[in-house]
């Protein structure tokens, strides 16, 4: 998978990801609410991510549903997040990382990475 996506993109993503498919205009009343976003802006940005190719829309009623999990697009912010600000070095990345967490969190990592 290859397909940035932008704050608003993500928005959209996570309204489909939350409540599943939905018609284009049930997702511009909940980002309405959510965010005050009108119709048109809504519309422009499912329209986006339409063609990145991250949602699918399916006719009668404009029926959206992600083509991408909230998994995959983690797994890719993280890889280039980690590309970008620490040379792609996991190592230096979870250094920084450990840095930040408290005790409790640690504890919780290190029973998670035992069980793996």
């Amino acid at each position: 998978m290859d397909i940035k996506l932008f704050d608003s993109e993500l928005k959209v993503m996570e309204v489909l990801w939350k409540e599943g498919e939905l018609p284009a205009g049930q997702i511009a009343r909940i980002l309405k609410e959510e965010t005050g976003w009108n119709r048109n802006t809504t519309y422009t940005v499912i329209k986006k991510c339409i063609e990145k190719g991250a949602v699918q829309r399916r006719e009668p009623n404009f029926i959206c549903s992600p083509l991408v999990t909230k998994e995959q697009v983690q797994s890719q912010e993280t890889e280039e997040l980690i590309d970008k600000m620490f040379d792609g070095s996991r190592e230096d990345f979870f250094a920084s990382f450990v840095n930040m967490i408290s005790e409790d969190e640690a504890r919780k990592l290190r029973n998670m990475i035992d069980k793996m």
